[in-house]
């Protein structure tokens, strides 16, 4: 039986999740992702598209988080789960079950079944960027969720896919205090660079 910091940490999870599907904040990406949703591919002409922000998918209590750039046109903004759906997908979820991380090692859509552990996927966009490429006021718009994801996370390990998500990574680390162990030793690195 889960504890009742668990049960609040899924609570906790739950509620940024469903904020961050509810966002409007760029106009642009929310009238791509509609737009895809419902022009669509032809192999996928008889799918319901999500078409709207992809909140973060696996463990609230993840230590590893996994940063992509965006979700996919036909991959998660299809299926309304990050990495699920697309190529990309079935190579990072494959690999995910291999290493312990993944209950299987497929993912088709949200209702698969597929759970992840100690192991989360967020991205730097949560809508599909029309080409891949969201503007830098994009981005910007989106940091907040991110950071509010790292946040609620005992993250201990980032794993960014492509330049963006590294990107994303880095400017968080940036901005906050992050702890470095060493063996027993703990040591704190302030914005500055500085060790305490």
């Amino acid at each position: 039986m889960p504890s009742q910091s668990a049960k609040q940490a899924a609570e906790q999870w739950a509620r940024l999740n469903r904020r961050i599907v509810r966002c409007q904040k760029c106009p642009r990406l929310i009238e791509h992702c509609q737009h895809i949703a419902q022009t669509k591919r032809r192999a996928y002409l008889d799918w319901t598209y999500w078409g709207k922000p992809v909140p973060n998918f696996g463990d609230p209590n993840a230590c590893l988080l996994i940063v992509g750039l965006a979700p996919a046109a036909h991959g998660a903004n299809r299926s309304g789960r990050m990495f699920t759906g697309d190529r990309s997908g079935d190579w990072l979820f494959g690999r995910l079950y291999r290493a312990g991380f993944a209950n299987q090692s497929t993912a088709t859509d949200r209702d698969d079944g597929l759970e992840l552990i100690d192991c989360d996927i967020s991205a730097t966009c949560h809508c599909a960027p029309p080409g891949n490429k969201p503007t830098k006021e994009e981005i910007a718009n989106c940091a907040d969720w991110f950071d509010q994801t790292v946040e609620m996370l005992p993250v201990r390990v980032f794993l960014a896919l492509g330049q963006i998500g590294w990107r994303s990574a880095v400017d968080f680390a940036r901005a906050t205090r992050l702890v470095h162990r060493s063996h027993s030793q703990i040591r704190t690195r302030s914005r500055s660079g500085t060790r305490r």
